[in-house]
């Protein structure tokens, strides 16, 4: 492999995304890697900003064409993915690639890269704790927070599968653990 992986997982809610724009802001040699998915976008979400957005079936296609590194069914119809292009085109810059993925994709991604990669799995502090930050987030309606909720018990079960567990009970603390954590990656 050309180049180094950085992948921050977690439930939904539990801060990996504010992890990784804070490691964005400091390391101009990392580049966010956009993944696919079939959902809808929500709030302001744009196209190639925040993630590739295609149709179920448009997903599907690229599945069979073998355009992803790796891909999970999160919900019935709803697929995220890392397609070849994304990883290509980072590397091609001579950039490190930063993921910021569902569990079972930064297992898979973790898998494929093997050595290459750092895995991190960001846990919040408690259940409850995730169903009041996806309610303050404001970007769901209430039965699709306790669909997540209810998938973030059964995603906790996936931390020891990582490199690095980063217990997110106090964000300030959490954005320097995963300083450290990067920049003895990145220097080693």
């Amino acid at each position: 492999m050309p180049g180094k992986v950085l992948i921050f997982s977690a439930p939904s809610g539990s801060g990996k995304s504010t992890i990784v724009g804070h490691l964005l802001s400091l390391h101009p040699e990392i580049e966010f890697s956009v993944s696919a998915t079939s959902r809808p976008p929500r709030g302001t979400e744009q196209d190639g900003v925040e993630y590739l957005f295609y149709s179920a079936d448009t997903f599907r296609a690229l599945v069979a064409e073998g355009k992803f590194v790796e891909f999970e069914e999160v919900y019935p119809d709803r697929f995220y993915g890392t397609l070849k292009s994304e990883v290509n085109r980072i590397w091609g810059k001579g950039r490190v690639i930063i993921f910021d993925v569902d569990v079972k994709g930064g297992v898979s991604l973790k898998k494929y890269f093997g050595e290459s990669a750092l895995s991190v799995f960001i846990q919040a502090p408690s259940v409850e704790e995730l169903r009041k930050r996806l309610i303050a987030r404001g970007t769901d309606p209430m039965d699709a927070i306790e669909t997540r909720v209810a998938k973030a018990a059964e995603e906790m079960t996936y931390a020891p599968q990582f490199d690095k567990v980063l217990v997110n009970d106090d964000l300030s603390t959490a954005l320097k653990e995963a300083e450290t954590l990067v920049d003895n990656f990145l220097n080693n």
